[in-house]
Parts: structure tokens; sequence; C-alpha cells
């Protein structure tokens, strides 16, 4: 725990570990140290260093994403501050320093925190957030005095902080005749009861975290889940703190899974995303201490905010960059289409005689600008207009069938507008403009059939007729 001097290494002490079982890992921390012109590593420290944090935040990684789903990220920092108020009490009342009681006092109080922040949001009428805030501090607070009346405790801020990740080789226990860090088995154990909880409640954890009032009327205990759920993860991050300290739990707990939210939309897929997530900023922050000659757990949370960052830009679905990209196409479509509904038209007052235009009319029609001329290209390359030997261009059969559609959406509005809304006939057609583009043939018949199937508009123009049933709409 916190409380104990395992924080600090031991200079001169020999570890003890098998080198044999780091010989598979060796070759590539090797690599990647000769690429960035590192100082060579001591292969059995890192082994072992970078093995207990791939269990941590696998494990923070795999509660994480339930609370990132259920909008309780920081519970995990509120719970982390708490348990120091635990380690006291279990100092207190044992009178040791030994792990078993200051364990149990720090993920008691983990487990209070949490109900006290939901006790005090459900019954006191108090925010979430105010409540969660309230908790933790007064909480942190007692613990701080607590400690500090207990000569015989030396507590280390550093430690609690940022952990002591790189000296968990010095602290081993012996199993099958090797020396494994006590703080991966402790670790490994944690790592197998989240698997074997989620495995077993999977259905209902996945229920209660998207809609806990299904997951009540579907028979199952929504608080029961809820607080099993904190039990996994004050399990987690009193375990943790010592090793990796409480930004880096905070951390594991939020980033890998608010990164595999953004990446993914299955609970299944984003919790192996989030455990990658934890995998990656683990061995990159490692190497990025060595690399920087700094604290080796607050660079594998840096490793974890910069793939988040990726993420926030970079998503396919969600990310700054993809919507950009969206956004623009979904202009140049609109601006195509602009084009062709008003060719069609052009076409329809000179009487279907095949109306041409030259590029920067085209571009005018399009509403003009640089990203104008960016649809012009689309136009030809979709074939909705073919250019002429002589440079203007017209429609083609499949432009004329799209203006066609988007002409006969465009008044299908107006004429639903005129009957169900008191807007004069002045102010249909511009938001006719804007929804032409979204209403395809099905959404047409059903507005046709709606208002009886009128032959005009509310300006007298007559309405295209639309696609049969049994052609394909896709076509327009």
């Amino acid at each position: 725990m916190a409380a104990r001097s395992g924080c600090r290494r031991t200079d001169g002490r020999d570890s003890g570990l098998n080198t044999d079982v780091s010989a598979p890992f060796a070759s590539l921390i090797e690599t990647l140290a000769g690429w960035f012109g590192m100082a060579p590593i001591d292969m059995e420290i890192a082994f072992w260093t970078i093995l207990v944090g791939v269990v941590c935040s696998a494990s923070c990684a795999l509660v994480g994403c339930f609370l990132v789903l259920r909008r309780m990220s920081m519970l995990g920092d509120a719970i982390s501050h708490a348990i120091l108020a635990g380690i006291a009490i279990g100092f207190l009342l044992s009178g040791s320093t030994s792990f078993l009681p200051m364990f149990v006092g720090a993920l008691v109080m983990g487990l209070l925190t949490a109900f006290l922040t939901q006790t005090l949001h459900r019954f006191g009428n108090v925010p979430e957030d105010s409540s969660m805030g309230a908790v933790f501090t007064s909480a942190f607070a007692f613990g701080v005095i607590a400690i500090s009346q207990v000569d015989r405790v030396h507590l280390d801020a550093d430690c609690v902080l940022y952990g002591a990740i790189e000296y968990v080789s010095f602290v081993t226990v012996p199993i099958a005749g090797l020396h494994v860090p006590r703080a991966l088995l402790s670790l490994g154990l944690v790592l197998l009861l989240i698997v074997g909880v989620l495995t077993l409640l999977w259905k209902e954890l996945k229920v209660a975290s998207f809609d806990p009032m299904l997951a009540s009327a579907m028979g199952f205990s929504a608080n029961l889940l809820h607080y099993v759920l904190m039990a996994l993860v004050a399990s987690v991050t009193v375990v943790s703190l010592e090793a990796v300290g409480a930004i880096v739990v905070v951390a594991m707990l939020i980033v890998p899974g608010a990164t595999a939210h953004l990446l993914s939309d299955r609970l299944g897929n984003m919790l192996l995303i989030a455990v990658l997530v934890g995998i990656i900023s683990t061995v990159a922050g490692y190497v990025g201490a060595v690399w920087w000659y700094t604290n080796a757990a607050g660079m594998m949370a840096v490793a974890a905010g910069v793939q988040l960052t990726l993420a926030v830009f970079l998503s396919r679905r969600h990310g700054l960059l993809s919507r950009v990209w969206h956004n623009f196409r979904l202009g140049v479509r609109i601006m195509s289409e602009d084009v062709v509904a008003r060719l069609y038209r052009a076409e329809e007052r000179q009487g279907e005689t095949a109306v041409i235009a030259t590029r920067r009319q085209c571009a005018a029609m399009a509403g003009g600008g640089i990203s104008a001329w960016f649809a012009l290209p689309n136009l030809t390359r979709s074939g909705l207009l073919t250019r002429l030997s002589d440079g203007p261009m017209r429609l083609t059969d499949k432009g004329r069938r799209l203006g066609q559609s988007l002409v006969r959406s465009h008044r299908l509005w107006e004429a639903y507008l005129d009957r169900n809304f008191e807007l004069a006939p002045d102010h249909l057609h511009e938001p006719a403009e804007r929804i032409e583009h979204f209403i395809g043939p099905e959404l047409q018949n059903r507005l046709e059939r709606n208002l009886a199937r009128p032959g005009v508009d509310p300006h007298g123009t007559a309405i295209p007729l639309g696609k049969k049933p049994d052609e394909d709409p896709d076509e327009t």
C-alpha cells in the first residue's frame, strides 16, 4: 500500500528474478532501444515492469469501459483519493502495516465512497458530480489527518501520486521456483476476478449500463449490479495504487475506455480496443520514460492521452477529421444536385430541349465560391453531366432522372407545407430547397398519398411523375 516503504528502490539489492523468463522479450526492447538511440536497458526489470503495467492497464480498462458508458468516469478518481482514509483505518484497527488489513480498509472505503455518492445524489437531491466531490475530498482529508497523527507510518506522497512501477521487480514472492513481483500477483488475481465477473454477469451488466430501468424491468437488480461494478473498481484501484500511483489509475480507468468508445459502438469490441490501448500505453510509456529519463507511470498516462487525441481526430465515425470529410462530401453532393435540379427546371421551361451551360454558369448554379468548383468534377464523374466538344455541359439521361426526382421532392414538400402549415407562398421555396436533397422515392410516394396525389404545387407548377413501385429507387 501507499504507506509501505516498498515504493522505494534499495540500491544494490538483487531482485532474484529469473532472467530466462524475459529472453523472448529482450530482442524487442533492444531493437526499440537501438532505433531510438537509447542507453542499454536492463531487460529483466523492463520485462517485469511492462508486464505489471499491462496487467494493471488491462484491469483498469475493462472496468473503465463500464464507467464511461455509465457517465461515471470520475468515480475512479474519487475512489483513488478516498482509499487513503481506508489505509489509515486499516492500520489504526490492526496496528500493522501488513497488506491484508490495509487492503480491506481501502476496499471498504472505496465501496463506502460509491455508496455515499449515490445516497447523496438519490436521497439528498445533490447533483451527482457535487456529491462525488464532497465525499472523496472529505474522505481524502480525513485520511491525510489520520496518517499524519501516526508516527510509525511514513506516507510517500510521490508514491501515492506517481507510483513506483520501475521498482516492482525488487519486491517479489516465490511461485513454483520463480520469483514474481508481488504487485503482479495481486494485479493478476484482480484481473482474473474482473474477467470472471464480466463473463458471469455479461448480459446483466450490458443491459444495466445502457438502460438501468430496462434492467430493473427484466428482473435484474440495477443497484446490486452497480455495487458489484463499484467493488471491481475499488479492488483494481486499491491494488494498482502502490504500483502505478493515483494518476495512472485514474488515467487507465478513463482514457482507454473513452478512446475505445470513439472507435466502436459495440461493447465487446470496445473492451478489446480498451485493453489494446492500455497495452500500447504501457509499452510506449516505458520506452518513453527510458528515453526521457522520467517517471514511467506518468509516461504511460501520457501515452494513453496521445492515443485518445489521435482517436478524437482520426476515429472513422466520430473523429473530427471524419466529420469534416463527411460534411465536405455532403456539401459537394448538395451543390451537385442543385446544378442538376436547375438545369432540369431550365429544360422544363424550354419544353425539354437540352440546355447547355458553361462551367462558370454551373458553378454559379452550385452557389459560387471555391467549394462550388469541387462539385463540377463530381457531376461529370458521376455521369450526371456530359461535356460537349466545344466546352459547355448538359444533363445526361441519368442526370435528368435525378433532376426529376429532386424537383418532384421540392414541389411535393411545398404542397405539404402549404396544406399543413400556415406559410405564405413566398415562404415555401426556401425550406423545400433545403429538404429536397433528403427525400427519396419512398417518402415521395408517401407524401403524394398523404396529399391525395396533387398534380401541381402551390405555385401552379406541375409536379413530375414519380417512379413506379417496382422500379429500383437507388437509380435516382
